[in-house]
């Protein structure tokens, strides 16, 4: 049999290291598709996973990405499905990872003719792809595929390759030596950069020269956390890390002070206020207003991503660089310093920000359960390996107050985007990527409406294939968007607009339990701990259906003036819910400490 563009096209993926797919079919991709089908059962067979919408499939990709280090492949068709992925991708754009999306189009003699589902598509992904091109001919094919991936790992940035229908069932041939021709390499480039020499001797000046120094430490420093872990100990360092690098840290190393910022900790404020040095290792930490002073402390940025170095602080050195290679390049120019007093007081904050999270978590509210304890509970009995993820909303600010990831485990959000839609996608995705691991979801009911429900569907469709079959998915089920009626009050002062906000309810555990999963409806604060033990007892599916307040106030490790305000001023203006809010944050409060409180308000 003759070998077509789409049989080449398949060949050529699994050369660059691909075994896994997330599609899902169209006719506009219809004759790859079918060489798909094709290749099933043979060594030439890609994994295909069809969840329940091409967005799912693009985030799905981005996920893959994210958990593995291996580039993220998704698959549609032409323009609606394509369009669909937009929102994966654009996920895949703003947290920098390698992901190649291919695209079905009509035939080359349709384009620019205004025909049915022809649309202009390379205009379409421009924005948000770093390479984006049409396979024009099968001469085309090698060198788009080849460029598509190589540009992807290089810059941590998802490319688009536009593979028209007619095309895609064209015969291949193996390039001839020609003018125009391009006779392309499927070899990656390594990314494994370091800085100069003299750069390098410069970043260990500052190093051996700081006192309180602090470790800002991102998910760009996946791979490298032995190499972090030995230059703060050589220092004397206290570690931050970004939400997305939660788990480059094991929660277990005691300066290690979680997050900071509005779902971060106090001891990493401290860490902020009070350190004299920073030093920003893959990450591009969106919150200035969370970093030193200008000219408070001595910066460093270390990035594989060049445009992201100098953004938010103003770093007297900024190093283009892998952090692994930078870090062991330094390493042999640290001092070992016998002055560990930064990283000790650190660690006795932090056990006492663990006792404040602690009385948090046991507060009990009036309209339902409370969400830091069912969080709580989960991160008492994480299993080993498991993946954590999380969704965008006030979810996101229990993931980062109360789980804490071991050495093993993986953690990760949709971050820069932030969108409330990745959850149960990046939940099925990791039980691809470790299918004998466990996975764990937290999620809000309003995200679980958005892609988790129908993606219940898609575990029930390939859970099988599983060795670990393990996925416990924890639904804050309290009838509201509750992160966005949050920033209507702290944001805008503005009262919490239930049009807007009020989700309709349902019975989650039910629905699970009409898909053959194991469903478990909790009331009561009482019945956390019972319910969570049994969801970690069973060895399939378990969703968690947690009824939560909706008034628990995401507080901040140090209530500012405006957040006070501007709550005040939405309690004013009649917010639906006032009364139960101003009792559940003054519960709140009551559970901090009393020097937090009166900080907080300004008052004796």
């Amino acid at each position: 049999m003759s070998t077509t563009v789409s049989d080449f096209v398949i060949d050529r993926i699994k050369s660059w290291g691909v075994t896994r797919v997330f599609g899902y079919p169209g006719d506009g991709i219809g004759a790859f598709d079918g060489a798909l089908g094709k290749a099933d059962g043979s060594e030439r067979a890609l994994e295909y996973v069809r969840p329940t919408h091409e967005e799912i499939a693009a985030l799905m990709a981005t996920a893959h990405a994210k958990f593995t280090g291996e580039v993220g492949v998704c698959v549609a068709t032409s323009s609606p499905g394509a369009f669909h992925m937009l929102n994966g991708l654009y996920d895949a754009q703003m947290d920098n990872q390698p992901v190649v999306a291919i695209v079905g189009q009509q035939g080359l003699a349709s384009i620019g003719s205004f025909t049915q589902q022809e649309s202009n598509l390379e205009r379409v992904f421009a924005d948000v792809a770093c390479y984006v091109e049409t396979v024009a001919s099968p001469d085309a094919a090698g060198v788009v595929i080849d460029t598509a991936f190589r540009t992807a790992m290089l810059r941590k940035q998802p490319a688009v390759v536009v593979l028209p229908h007619d095309v895609q069932a064209m015969a291949w041939e193996e390039p001839a030596a020609e003018h125009w021709v391009s006779r392309s390499s499927d070899v990656p480039a390594s990314t494994r950069i370091t800085p100069s020499a003299d750069d390098v001797r410069r970043f260990a000046e500052i190093l051996n020269s700081g006192k309180k120094i602090t470790f800002l430490v991102g998910a760009g420093a996946r791979g490298a956390t032995d190499q972090v872990l030995a230059a703060a100990e050589r220092t004397g360092a206290g570690i931050i890390t970004a939400l997305r690098g939660k788990d480059v840290v094991p929660s277990d190393v005691p300066y290690h002070t979680q997050q900071v910022g509005l779902l971060g900790s106090r001891p990493s404020l401290t860490q902020i206020k009070e350190c004299d040095t920073i030093v920003l290792l893959g990450t591009n930490y969106p919150y200035g207003e969370y970093l030193p002073k200008s000219g408070q402390a001595r910066g460093v940025q270390v990035d594989i991503k060049p445009e992201q170095l100098g953004l938010r602080y103003p770093t007297e050195l900024n190093l283009w660089g892998d952090v692994g290679a930078t870090l062991d390049a330094v390493m042999p120019l640290l001092e070992q310093t016998t002055d560990h007093s930064w990283q000790e007081q650190l660690a006795d904050e932090m056990r006492e920000w663990e006792a404040e999270m602690a009385r948090q978590a046991e507060v009990s509210y009036s309209d339902g359960v409370n969400p830091r304890r069912v969080i709580r509970a989960v991160n008492e009995r994480l299993p080993e390996r498991v993946t954590v993820t999380c969704d965008a909303g006030t979810t996101a600010d229990w993931y980062g107050h109360h789980i804490r990831l071991r050495r093993g485990m993986h953690g990760d959000m949709s971050g820069r985007l932030a969108t409330m839609l990745a959850a149960m996608p990046y939940a099925v995705a990791a039980k691809f990527a470790f299918p004998d691991a466990p996975a764990v979801c937290t999620i809000g009911d309003g995200a679980f409406q958005m892609l988790g429900m129908n993606e219940l569907i898609t575990v029930k469709k390939y859970m099988a294939n599983w060795p670990n079959q393990q996925l416990v998915i924890v639904i804050m089920h309290n009838d509201d968007l509750g992160q966005v009626s949050w920033e209507m009050r702290t944001e805008d002062g503005n009262p919490m607009w239930r049009g807007s906000q009020d989700v309709e309810t349902m019975d989650y555990a039910g629905y699970a339990e009409l898909l053959g999963f194991t469903g478990i409806a909790v009331h009561d604060d009482s019945e956390v701990d019972a319910a969570v033990e049994r969801a970690f007892a069973n060895p399939g599916v378990t969703v968690i259906d947690a009824y939560v307040s909706r008034s628990v106030p995401p507080l901040p490790p140090h209530i500012t003036a405006e957040y006070a305000i501007n709550t005040a001023k939405s309690l004013l203006k009649g917010d639906p819910v006032e009364l139960d809010v101003v009792k559940d944050s003054a519960k709140a409060m009551a559970a901090e400490a009393v020097e937090r409180v009166k900080g907080a308000l300004g008052r004796d």
